[in-house]
Formats: structure tokens, C-alpha cells, sequence
């Protein structure tokens, strides 16, 4: 077959050729500012090097740890333009952790930032121990902008673009981390379905602060941004003061962050004050919007829009449109343009509208499975369709609303609930900050909510006065059986709420 698809390591290449002086990487913290010309070069180089010195090749795996910084995005373009796979890995982790990613994707190489350079020894010297342990390679080694050593290698080329591009490793709360297999054919896909669905165009600006070893830092606008021609402003931290400052100096058109990002962004003081006048609108997902932070944006003449996507079917496959934020609130919205989606039981038949069931997808923006796992991918990958393990609904008008995540769901009294829900209800109390529902263990109705609460003000709200603004807005045995109140609700890197460890402290503890 001929080598006809333009897989990622010619994005940059292409866009030089098109519009090689427009700006495409501002970083924050160095004050760099690089035009496609130059993140074209600064690539090809340090391809050259790695295949050179490192011997990079097709199918060989990268691992990097380190902050976002323009040479994180050098990795990702010198390992596409190899024909190798970049393996992004989370810095939160501890070593143990970190050492099982490793082992499992065998790298070739290490990359690191000067920050993680400690790190990057310790695992190397844990691996070689086993003889394993792969070169490392810091960031500030990078050849940068040498163009005799950007035109010595010509690039790989891929037929369909279904070689795998990027392995990103899951959160591993519920077991050990299975490795999402993310090829060039799925990335490109995601970036059409975003430009299609969201509108992105090349004049488009965004602040990138969600970290890369995520799927939302990578692909949520960063990626498709690369594909249409736009402008990535690289932040290493999410503080609101800093993302309200960069959309103000950098005039930024679009924003990408959780929900819990643009509420500490509304409660900032400098929000009333920040000229937020270039923004055309801004995209949430990874849980529900609160509606008070969609009301707040909204006051402001910001239109905030909720989307969905998952790392293993792509961050872009729901967009819900400016004028229905407000009228579909809670809403997901319809499928983007090149996806198909269905709500099946657990027979995989396809439930009335309405009803809840396990949201399944099919497209080409699917990932290719799971790395090494044969099994986890069929349990995924059946009938033609990627089962999600979300919980959702579809109504009449055919939007989409996430319910749960099918682990999350528990039974009380034979009566499915819900934590989604009962947390939507909670979250509207204009006392409460924050809220986590999870099940627990009842002789009595099998399983009872327990909700955990972070208020608004310290003090300001109590127990009882919570359930009683339940029992007036839910069904009775959707109604919290317990709450508890404290300071924060443990979240990960992107914002969202680490359900296992709430049960690890609040049911556990109670259970006898």
C-alpha cells in the first residue's frame, strides 16, 4: 500500500510550509515565542539526534517526564516524525508506580526536564538493576533550532496512519494502569472532529495547562490547534491568576480547563477585573458543570460549552452548542460529526430515550486498544463499538447527558442511583463548593449514599440542613443516607474528583 497518509510528524512540516511565520508556541515562563518555522526545525533536529545517537526507530517507545514546555512538544514531533511512540508519564505518580508504567512499555529512551532529573536517575537505576534501564536524555540537551541537523533525516511515512503514536497510561484507580494505544489516524480525527464540531479556526489562541501526560493537555485543543495553524500558549501551572493574566496579555480565544479550574477562576478577585473580551467561548468536560459557573461566565458574555471524551476514545467526541449551554444545561451535547453513538443494557441492545444505559462509541476516533492487554481490549471493543463504562442518557431532542461511571452507579432498595445526580442537586446549594457522592454498605437497603461536602464558607452549613434541601429536590432513596463535611475532596491532576480514595476513607473506616 503506498504511504500516502500525513501522519503527525508532518504536521509541523506542512504548517511551516503554509504559514511559516505565524506563531505557534508562546511559553510563559522562558518568554520563548516560536514560529512554525522553528518548532519545525527544533523537531526535525531533534529527531535526527535521537535516531542518530539513540537509535529511535519505528514502533520504539520514548518515555517522557517532565513539566509542559516547548520541548515536550519537540518530543511528541521528533518521536511522530521516527515513526516511534512517545509514552508521556504522570509526575504525580510515586517511583513504584512510575517503575510499572516502565516495565510494562519497555522505552528505548527517558527524556526529563531539569526538575524531574533526580527522578529520572532513581528509575533509571532501579531498571538497570534488571537491565533494563534506558539511556536518559534532558530536555536541556535538545538541539533547538540546528538546521543542518533538521535536513539530515527524511521522515517515516505510514500507509493508513493505525501505527500508535502516543501509549497514555490510565489513572490505574481501580487496578493496575492499562496503556491506551493513540494513533496517528485517531489523532487526526480528533483534530477534524474538533475543528468541524467547535468551530476552531487558525487565528484561534488557547493557554495550555493541563499537564501532557493527559489526554485534555495533548488533544483537547493543543493538538488540533497544530492541525488548523492556530497559537498554543504553554502555562506550567493551572492558578487562576496566572490563566486570567495570559487570556488578558495574549489575547486568548479559546479555553480549555475542568470545571473546578473555572470556578476557582470565577472566585478570583481579578476575574471581574480581567478583560476577558477576546474570548469567543470556553470548553469544560471531565464532570459536570455546576450551573452557578455557567450562569457566572455567562454574566460576564462568556459562553461556556461542555463537551466529553474519554483518553481511549478521543477528548472531542460530544460538543453542545453556544446557544443551548443555558436551555441543555448538564448536557453533554450530540456526538460531533465523525462519531456514531448508542446507549446499550447490559445485552448491548439499544435502551428507549430516556433511559439510562453504558454510552458505547464507534469512529476514527477511536484508540487501538489497550498496550499488551488482548483481553481488556476485546471487553472493550465489541460489536464494532468502544464501551465507554460511562452511565448516560439521550432524550428526545438527542442530547447526551453523563450520568456516571458504570462503577459508580449502586444499588439502594432495588432502585438505581445515581451519584451524578444526587451530586447535581447538592452542588446547587448556594452553600456548597464542592460535592462527591459514593455508596456504601446498608444491611437494611443494600447500599445507601454517603455524600462528602466541602462548603462554601467554614462552618456555614450543617448535615441536616443538606438533607433536607435533598428531600426536596430528589426521590427518597436517592436521598444521602450520610454526610460528611471537610476542607477538600481529593482530585488528580485534571480536577477530578478520586472516588476510590473517598471510599477508602469514609466507607472503609465505617464498615465494620
Amino acid at each position: 500500500m503506498e504511504k500516502t497518509f500525513l501522519g503527525l510528524g508532518e504536521w509541523l512540516e506542512r504548517r511551516a510550509q503554509l504559514t511559516p511565520e505565524k506563531m505557534g508556541l508562546i511559553d510563559v515562563e522562558s518568554g520563548a515565542r516560536l514560529s512554525y518555522r522553528q518548532l519545525n526545525v527544533r523537531a526535525r533536529a531533534l529527531a535526527t539526534l535521537l535516531s542518530e545517537s539513540y537509535g529511535v526507530g519505528p514502533g520504539e517507545r520514548v518515555a517522557v517526564l517532565a513539566y509542559n514546555a516547548p520541548e515536550y512538544l519537540d518530543a511528541l514531533f521528533a518521536v511522530a516524525w521516527l515513526g516511534a511512540i512517545l509514552v508521556p508519564l504522570n509526575w504525580r505518580l510515586t517511583a513504584y508506580e512510575l517503575l510499572t508504567i516502565l516495565r510494562d512499555c519497555e522505552p528505548c529512551l527517558l527524556l526529563h526536564d531539569e526538575a524531574h532529573g533526580q527522578r529520572a536517575r532513581e528509575l533509571h537505576q532501579a531498571l538497570a538493576a534488571s537491565k533494563a534501564g534506558p539511556p536518559l536524555l534532558s530536555f536541556e540537551t535538545f538541539p533547538g533550532d540546528d538546521r543542518e541537523l533538521a535536513g539530515r533525516l527524511r521522515p517515516w511515512r505510514t500507509a493508513d496512519g493505525e501505527e500508535p503514536l502516543l501509549i497514555l497510561y490510565t489513572s490505574g484507580t481501580t487496578g493496575v494502569p492499562k496503556g491506551a494505544l493513540l494513533s496517528h489516524r485517531m489523532l487526526t480525527w480528533n483534530a477534524i472532529n474538533t475543528q468541524i464540531s467547535w468551530g476552531l479556526r487558525d487565528d484561534d489562541i488557547t493557554p495550555t495547562f493541563a499537564p501532557f501526560f493527559h489526554a485534555g493537555g495533548l488533544n483537547v485543543l493543543t493538538t488540533p490547534l497544530y492541525h488548523c495553524g492556530g497559537t498554543v500558549v504553554l502555562l506550567r501551572s493551572s492558578d487562576p491568576a496566572l490563566i486570567l493574566h495570559t487570556i488578558e496579555a495574549e489575547r486568548c480565544t479559546v479555553v480549555f480547563a475542568v470545571p473546578t479550574v473555572f470556578q476557582f477562576m470565577l472566585e478570583h478577585p481579578a476575574f471581574a477585573r480581567t478583560d476577558l473580551s477576546s474570548l469567543r467561548f470556553c470548553v469544560t468536560g471531565g464532570s459536570s458543570c455546576p450551573l452557578p459557573v455557567i450562569r457566572g461566565y455567562g454574566e460576564r458574555g462568556i459562553l461556556l460549552r461542555q463537551g466529553y471524551g474519554l483518553t481511549e476514545v478521543g477528548v472531542n467526541c460530544f460538543s453542545l452548542a453556544p446557544e443551548d449551554a443555558l436551555r441543555k444545561a448538564g448536557s453533554v451535547g450530540r456526538p460531533v460529526f465523525h462519531s456514531r453513538a448508542r446507549i446499550v443494557d447490559e445485552n448491548d441492545g439499544d435502551v428507549a430515550p430516556g433511559e439510562v444505559g453504558e454510552l458505547v462509541l464507534a469512529g476514527p476516533h477511536v484508540c487501538s486498544g489497550y498496550w499488551r492487554r488482548p483481553e481488556e481490549t476485546a471487553e472493550a471493543w465489541r460489536g464494532g463499538w468502544w464501551h465507554t463504562g460511562d452511565l448516560a442518557r439521550c432524550d428526545e431532542e438527542g442530547y447526551y447527558y453523563i450520568v456516571g461511571r458504570k462503577k459508580d452507579l449502586f444499588i439502594s432498595g432495588g432502585e438505581n442511583v445515581y451519584p451524578a445526580e444526587v451530586e447535581a442537586v447538592l452542588l446547587s446549594h448556594p452553600g456548597v463548593a464542592e460535592a462527591a457522592v459514593i455508596g456504601k454498605p446498608d444491611p437494611r437497603w443494600g447500599e445507601v449514599g454517603l455524600a462528602v461536602v466541602v462548603p462554601r464558607t467554614p462552618g456555614s452549613l450543617r448535615p441536616e440542613e443538606l438533607l433536607a434541601f435533598c428531600g426536596e429536590r430528589l426521590a427518597r432513596y436517592k436521598i444521602p443516607k450520610e454526610i460528611v463535611l471537610t476542607e477538600a475532596l481529593p482530585r488528580n491532576v485534571m480536577g477530578k474528583v478520586l472516588k476510590a480514595e473517598l471510599r477508602a476513607r469514609y466507607v472503609q473506616e465505617r464498615t465494620p
